[in-house]
């Protein structure tokens, strides 16, 4: 993995700007269907909002029904941290970059069971999108 990135909270939201700040630094979510990789099928690597870490490939990217992007699976490299999250009543997994901490959404034991069964719902607004060439 790169180096760790650290920023001051100024730095960050001066780099992220209020919506992605408040879901990247701050574990918000944006509303369900309104992100603009929700919808998104071209083919590429989708990256972490914050540093640019590649953490999911378009090939993992599903339709579930749920209002976020849903991958099936994070990049074998991805650096992906997974810890308990009991925010809101709820007992989740929430799903972080280990590189700059930043919140992407959470990882949930519904997804399709031929890809494992796992469906990591993510923030659009946590992510960058660079598509193949």
């Amino acid at each position: 993995m790169a180096d760790k990135v650290t920023l001051t909270e100024a730095e960050w939201l001066a780099k992220l700007g209020p919506e992605r700040y408040h879901i990247l630094r701050q574990a918000g979510t944006e509303r369900p269907f309104t992100g603009i990789y929700e919808r998104n099928k071209a083919t590429g690597v989708y990256m972490c909002g914050g540093c640019g870490a590649p953490l999911f490939a378009s090939s993992e990217k599903y339709e579930s029904g749920c209002g976020w992007p849903s991958y099936t699976a994070p990049l074998p490299d991805a650096p992906i941290d997974e810890l308990i999250d009991t925010s809101h009543g709820m007992i989740r997994t929430e799903v972080r970059c280990a590189r700059c901490d930043g919140h992407l959404g959470h990882v949930f034991p519904d997804g399709p069971r031929d890809a494992g069964g796992l469906r990591y719902c993510i923030n659009s607004a946590s992510l960058d999108f660079a598509p193949k060439e």
